[in-house]
């Protein structure tokens, strides 16, 4: 049997910033199911060098890159996903960034910016591109990973400890994320868009700090990505619901 026809029942998945943390985790997990990996990732040393670490393990991993902040990469990477498919059944994005921690009193509107293309415009130029790809999917899914600050009743919380932590970066750009995934899931309701809270993990978002493993971390992006058919338009973590 040929390769391309080879591929044809296995399932396939592109994940943005997959060249470490959460996104390597995920990967790793995906692979191992034998799933066909499309890792993406800007920084093209490290992404391939995870790239031939999961392959080393087994994994079916494909290095893309893949600079969400950029029209030109993310079309290219249209370009080489399509290239070797005819189609995407999920897309994880989980590329993202916490900004300087700087107090909202020292938050200037430019801080903002990068946090925003990365965390809320990125996923937006991603899932854009790789609509027609999803669409000719199986069971099409997109997997958004989101945070628990992302949550205004987890914010506005005092019992939580998320709600102790003023930043005008992070939290507002994962609440935007939420906002934009439930419009995706009532506009395209043949594809299922979900946000994962992955809870406070050790990656170098927070210094390793985390008090969970990467992948306690991933339980639920996995499960979002695996259940087939499923929900859409839900807001969870490895525990169940995140309340809005």
């Amino acid at each position: 049997m040929s390769e391309s026809h080879s591929h044809s029942s296995t399932t396939t998945v592109l994940i943005t910033g997959g060249n470490k943390g959460l996104g390597k985790e995920a990967a790793r997990r995906l692979g191992a199911l034998g799933w066909r990996v499309f890792l993406g990732a800007r920084d093209e040393a490290r992404g391939r060098r995870a790239g031939e670490e999961l392959a080393a393990e087994g994994a079916d991993v494909t290095f893309v890159p893949l600079d969400v902040t950029s029209d030109e990469s993310v079309a290219a990477a249209v370009r080489t996903v399509g290239a070797s498919t005819d189609r995407l059944d999920v897309l994880i994005n989980n590329a993202g960034i916490t900004g300087p921690l700087v107090g909202p009193e020292d938050t200037t509107a430019q801080h903002l910016v990068p946090v925003l293309d990365v965390n809320v415009l990125g996923p937006v130029r991603v899932t854009h591109a790789f609509l027609p790809l999803l669409r000719a999917g199986h069971d099409p899914r997109v997997v958004m990973v989101s945070s628990g600050s992302g949550s205004l009743t987890v914010m506005t919380n005092p019992e939580r400890k998320e709600s102790s932590f003023p930043h005008l970066m992070y939290p507002p750009s994962k609440a935007a994320l939420n906002m934009i995934t439930t419009q995706y899931a009532k506009a395209i309701p043949g594809i299922r868009f979900n946000l994962a809270d992955p809870g406070f993990t050790a990656t170098d978002l927070n210094r390793h700090q985390g008090t969970q493993t990467v992948t306690e971390g991933t339980d639920a992006i996995i499960e979002l990505a695996t259940t087939s058919p499923g929900p859409t338009g839900r807001y969870r973590d490895r525990e169940g619901s995140v309340p809005w």
